[in-house]
């Protein structure tokens, strides 16, 4: 990866369109389980997106291999596939990127504060 690629994300944008690919050649109710997933890791995501990328290299990779084994998407995945998600992007109750921002929205309030007052 070269810098231009990293300023301008073409590099993410390249592995997200082989991940699409590569799921596009699973059965069909593997590409609704992708497309869920993709939705639910979503809020994970930091601010390019970088850091789901081997969670959702992963992710594809479990499903193409249970896929291979004759497994069903609710065999490989369970019940919750939201807390699957949960669980491969984090602990469980992790930190939505929105929680993130406005903790520190109100660590920068505070500390103006405490400026104004002091």
């Amino acid at each position: 990866m070269n810098f231009w690629e990293t300023i301008t994300g073409s590099d993410l944008t390249r592995a997200y369109k082989s991940f699409d690919a590569r799921a596009k050649t699973l059965r069909a109710e593997y590409q609704v389980a992708w497309e869920e997933i993709k939705t639910h890791l979503s809020p994970y995501s930091g601010f390019t997106g970088r850091n789901l990328m081997p969670i959702l290299d992963g992710a594809l990779g479990l499903l193409e291999e249970t896929a291979s084994d004759g497994q069903s998407v609710h065999e490989a995945l369970g019940d919750d596939l939201k807390g699957f998600c949960a669980a491969i992007a984090g602990e469980e109750g992790s930190k939505h990127y929105r929680d993130k921002w406005r903790e520190q929205l109100n660590d920068n309030v505070a500390k103006k504060l405490g400026r104004l007052g002091g």
